[in-house]
């Protein structure tokens, strides 16, 4: 979980790490976290997705599984490559930036999924790799795509430019892990850095 005001920053980091980048300053840095937060979630090495939307469509989509730096550092990062690196996508233009919608998920630790029984849609996220090969699939997709468990797991295998049944592959590794999402407020692109 994380607090409003945890919230609050990560959504400023984000807008303000596509805003900068928009106007060519591309050696901005993430704020620095306010001293009293040095020990909280944000300066935990953990991964994270941001998505973006316009008017409901998907208009980037990056992040990492495991994080190697402070969360907030890989919200900053995972934002721009969501805006400017995503191949699917040409580059975010100062025109779409103010129609955007962003979503940010914190990723929880990974484990060894111990039996498809238990994956709960809309609860697990899933990466499956096999040989080389790997696909991950956020908790929300499956329901948003009105995926059951069995497609759930055919699509990660697509995804992941494997069969269909490669989970059941005796070399597939699959994993699942949890989120802690939120959409990130409009306003959130003007608001000062909180002090509390």
């Amino acid at each position: 979980m994380l607090t409003e005001v945890e919230q609050k920053l990560l959504g400023m980091c984000a807008q303000l790490a596509i805003k900068t980048q928009l106007v060519g300053d591309m050696a901005h840095q993430p704020p620095p976290l306010p001293p009293q937060m040095a020990r909280s979630v944000l300066a935990k090495s953990l991964g994270s997705f941001v998505t973006l939307k316009i008017e409901g469509r998907l208009r980037g989509c990056i992040g990492t599984m495991i994080g190697h730096e402070p969360l907030l550092r890989n919200v900053w990062r995972m934002a721009r490559a969501a805006a400017f690196e995503d191949l699917r996508f040409p580059p975010l233009s100062e025109g779409e930036f103010p129609r955007l919608d962003i979503h940010i998920s914190v990723l929880g630790p990974l484990s060894p999924c111990p039996a498809i029984e238990q994956i709960e849609i809309g609860r697990h996220g899933l990466l499956l790799e096999l040989d080389g090969s790997s696909g991950v699939f956020l908790p929300e997709v499956p329901v948003e795509q009105g995926w059951n468990t069995r497609a759930y797991l055919e699509n990660l295998c697509r995804k992941a430019g494997l069969p269909p049944k490669s989970w059941q592959h005796e070399r597939a590794h699959l994993y699942w892990y949890e989120t802690f999402g939120f959409d990130v407020p409009t306003e959130n692109a003007t608001a000062e850095t909180p002090s509390d």
